[in-house]
């Protein structure tokens, strides 16, 4: 008995120390938001701002006008990508994940190997040939070039892959007897049995494309079509770009975190029930 109480303080110790080591910078960067430029310089690591001031946040929402700061456009603008990109990932990955788990048709092999081979290559390798051939098709500096190549991505194809091939294919075939089509059967009977794996592709492609930086980066240089990451990169290598006002640029920084871990708290319960019941059948 005694034994299984240390290990289990033991347990509790360690999950309370990675929790700290994990959540203490966002704790820093949401305090240090609230301090004076002097005193984050002065004791960057202090969890209670002496004095607290809502300067830097005041700022980061458009008041002061000796920074061009259009951050309600910079939001918009990644709203938008973002809610397309989640949605158009849905749907190809789940057609591309039950294709590959259900169908049988020519190549289905060297289509699979491909998707795995993709996750091989590093993305900033393909930053150039995207730069070109955004260039040669007219879709550079608009929605179209920041949208389309994010649309599909080899995580969210396998992990719906892995989906389908959990569900009975007894199911399916019943529903076909019934007269149902490919496309029936998948919207009626399968895609309600792989809610959870559908919730972890959406939470990850909003997370990816919230985040994205380096494809918008070669895919846009209008100012008018900046995401919000874009946008706060280039006040920090420009107007912010020096030693002073760590707390606005921290405030920015905490905007950005802001939506991706609403989603998280929303969804997480159809998170964790996805990866355990990946963990469990696999």
């Amino acid at each position: 008995m005694n034994g299984r109480v240390t290990v289990r303080v033991v347990g509790y110790t360690l999950l309370a120390a990675g929790t700290v080591l994990y959540l203490g910078p966002f704790l820093v960067q949401l305090a240090s938001s609230f301090k004076t430029d002097p005193y984050a310089a002065s004791n960057p690591a202090a969890l209670l701002p002496d004095p607290f001031t809502l300067n830097a946040w005041r700022k980061a929402f458009g008041q002061d006008t000796s920074l061009d700061m259009p951050i309600a456009r910079w939001l918009g603008n990644s709203f938008l990508v973002t809610v397309c990109v989640t949605i158009g990932r849905l749907i190809l990955d789940c057609m591309a994940g039950y294709a590959l788990a259900r169908l049988r048709f020519p190549g289905r092999s060297a289509v699979n190997g491909m998707v795995l081979a993709v996750l091989a290559v590093p993305g900033v390798v393909l930053l150039i040939p995207k730069f070109l051939v955004l260039k040669e098709l007219g879709l550079f500096n608009t929605y179209g070039g920041m949208i389309l190549p994010l649309l599909c991505d080899s995580v969210g194809i396998l992990l719906m892959k892995t989906a389908f091939e959990q569900v009975p294919r007894e199911m399916e075939e019943a529903a076909r007897m019934d007269g149902a089509g490919v496309l029936r059967t998948l919207w009626s009977i399968v895609l309600p049995l792989v809610r959870p794996a559908m919730v972890t592709v959406a939470i990850l492609a909003f997370q990816g494309s919230w985040n994205e930086f380096t494809h918008f980066l070669v895919a846009t240089s209008d100012p008018r079509l900046e995401t919000l990451n874009l946008g706060i990169a280039r006040l920090a290598s420009g107007p912010l770009g020096g030693a002073q006002q760590f707390p606005l640029k921290l405030a920015l920084a905490t905007v950005s975190t802001i939506p991706v871990l609403v989603i998280y708290v929303i969804f997480q319960r159809q998170f964790v029930r996805s990866q355990l019941s990946s963990g469990v059948k696999g």
